[in-house]
């Protein structure tokens, strides 16, 4: 699921940092002209120019008029990387089954970098905040205010835990997020003993989520999958025990899925 990999290295290359610098500036700044770059990334405007000549002969870049932006050859790499995961391949039933049945946001996120990261979302017909979730789908975030990087944290290494909330802090959203790390170590110690989380208007007021780590049969971690809706819904008693048993379920399923999958390879063949 990760690397682990979130150190720095005195080996980096700085042309193709920069090369970096560059992709994300033209990603937050949604296309850019080379003044505009230039002054964002504090660079010569001639080295902004060779950086985005070069990413356009690679196709990474398009230029209309004076503009840059990215190209959807990004699309196509991200659909790829996507495909391989296995988490992907085998959850993504089981996340649009979940959205038919709830009608709500059903959520499937993975962790790397030290990050949540969100594999799929499928849209549930009574769900609300399509604008958000669809934007969620292109970013990183946080881990510990969320179901779905609840989940995660709970069954990841402590140590590891650790080494997470050091680089990333505990960035508060709402009044009820957890910023304090002991009160975030309980949590994740109800989680486990339980087995699936919570994201109690954490994230975002009058939201809340209901997420289920997906294991390994060693009990590693792959990711987790979460159905989110408004806090009033949720927290009807009958709704509540019907969501947490469809997240559960849907949770063994691909446990069980990916298993079966991974036996395969062990099966003897006919030559």
């Amino acid at each position: 699921m990760v690397d682990g990999s979130e150190n720095s290295s005195s080996r980096t290359l700085k042309t193709v940092t920069r090369a970096f610098d560059v992709i994300h500036a033209l990603e937050e700044l949604d296309g850019a002209r080379v003044t505009e770059l230039a002054t964002h990334l504090d660079m010569s405007k001639s080295a902004v120019y060779n950086y985005l000549t070069t990413l356009r002969e690679k196709k990474f870049v398009i230029q209309e008029g004076n503009t840059y932006s990215l190209s959807l050859r990004f699309l196509l790499l991200g659909e790829y990387v996507r495909n391989q995961n296995k988490l992907y391949e085998i959850g993504k039933p089981e996340i649009e089954n979940l959205a038919d049945e709830t009608g709500e946001y059903a959520h499937l996120a993975t962790e790397q970098h030290g990050f949540s990261v969100n594999l799929y979302k499928v849209r549930g017909e009574k769900a609300v905040g399509s604008n958000y979730q669809t934007n969620k789908l292109q970013k990183p975030d946080y881990l510990h205010f969320s179901a779905t990087g609840k989940s995660i944290l709970a069954y990841l290494p402590p140590g590891r835990v650790d080494t997470i909330v050091d680089r990333y802090g505990l960035t508060g959203k709402t009044k009820n997020t957890i910023t304090d790390r002991e009160t975030l170590f309980e949590e994740l110690d109800q989680i486990q003993e339980r087995g699936y989380a919570y994201n109690d208007e954490e994230e975002i007021e009058g939201l809340k989520a209901i997420g289920a780590p997906v294991l390994d049969r060693d009990g590693r971690v792959l990711g987790s999958l979460s159905i989110s809706g408004p806090t009033n819904r949720m927290n009807e008693t009958e709704y509540h025990n019907m969501v947490v048993e469809k997240v559960t379920n849907a949770a063994n399923v691909i446990e069980v899925n990916i298993n079966m999958s991974e036996d395969e390879t062990d099966l003897p063949k006919f030559i």
